[in-house]
């Protein structure tokens, strides 16, 4: 048998070990992605270029409350779901790119385009009806009795309307507000 007939031919025993081999490394890339993708959404990783807005968080309920249950990062910026989350880290993937080209990689630049970043943000919860709020905040299992009158009334309304999401009203509730003069498309 010529060399190029055995190459068009293979047998059964290298057949099952490319098979193998493939589905080894199958599992090998899956793994390396979502250990990657994990690494990714721990708040060491998130101050590492946004540090001061990190700091602001453990001044929040949201960090420190009775309790017990704390809120990171990417509980309220990435989406739970897997594919939603896949296209949010590739929209974040941009940030990356401005820290590296050093658009934002100093806390003096950083804040000079956090107005900016926070709208972007902003738009993106509204878009997607407050979606990474809604995981952990409820309509269905809110208590409006425990609640004040104001939030009464206005979660209320926001349920009944149907047109108002969690963003619109609680923008400053994890972070401080950032000053908006200059940030284009801002009302």
């Amino acid at each position: 048998m010529t060399f190029w007939s055995r190459l068009s031919r293979p047998s059964k025993a290298s057949a099952g070990v490319l098979l193998g081999l493939g589905f080894v490394g199958g599992i090998l890339f899956w793994g390396a992605f979502n250990t990657g993708m994990e690494a990714t959404n721990t708040e060491a990783f998130c101050s590492s270029c946004h540090a001061p807005i990190v700091a602001e968080i453990r001044e929040t309920i949201h960090y420190s409350n009775r309790s017990g249950v704390r809120a990171i990062c990417s509980d309220c910026h990435v989406p739970h779901a897997w594919t939603d989350k896949l296209v949010r880290k590739v929209q974040a993937s941009k940030e990356l790119v401005a820290f590296a080209l050093g658009t934002i990689n100093t806390p003096e630049k950083f804040r000079a385009r956090r107005g900016h970043l926070a709208h972007r943000e902003w738009q993106r919860m509204k878009n997607n009806d407050s979606q990474e709020c809604r995981n952990c905040h409820n309509f269905d299992f809110m208590d409006f009795s425990e609640q004040g009158r104001r939030s009464i009334t206005q979660h209320s309304t926001a349920l009944a309307s149907g047109d108002k999401t969690c963003v619109d009203c609680h923008k400053g509730v994890a972070h401080r507000l950032p000053n908006m003069s200059g940030v284009e498309g801002w009302q």
